[in-house]
C-alpha cells in the first residue's frame, strides 16, 4: 500500500499474457466485485489507465453531469414536461 496525496493506493502486479490479456488479482475482483464474464471500463487518461466497473462509470457521469446542473432543477420533471407539451402539439395538429 501507498499513501500519495492523502489517498492510500494498494499495489498489485500482474502481467500482460501473448494476447494482451491482463489479469487481475482474485483480491481486486473481490473487492470491486467484479466476477469472469462481468464487462468493465478501461479509461485512459495520459500515461495512467483506470478499470471501473459499469456502475462506477455511471456514477462518474453522473456527477460531471450534476456538476452542470443547477441544484433545483430536475431534469426528469424538466424532460416529462417537454414530452407532455409535445404531445399536445401533435393532438393540436391532429
Amino acid at each position: 500500500q501507498c499513501n500519495m496525496d492523502g489517498h492510500t493506493e494498494q499495489v498489485f502486479r500482474t502481467t500482460i499474457d501473448d494476447s494482451g490479456r491482463v489479469s487481475i488479482p482474485a483480491s481486486l475482483r473481490a473487492a470491486l466485485g467484479v466476477v469472469k464474464g462481468d464487462a468493465v471500463f478501461l479509461i485512459r487518461d495520459g500515461d495512467t489507465v483506470t478499470l471501473r466497473t459499469p456502475a462506477q462509470a455511471l456514477r462518474r457521469a453522473q456527477d460531471v453531469v450534476r456538476h452542470y446542473i443547477p441544484g433545483d432543477v430536475d431534469l426528469v420533471d424538466e424532460l416529462l414536461a417537454e414530452r407532455r407539451k409535445e404531445a399536445e402539439r401533435e393532438r393540436d395538429r391532429s
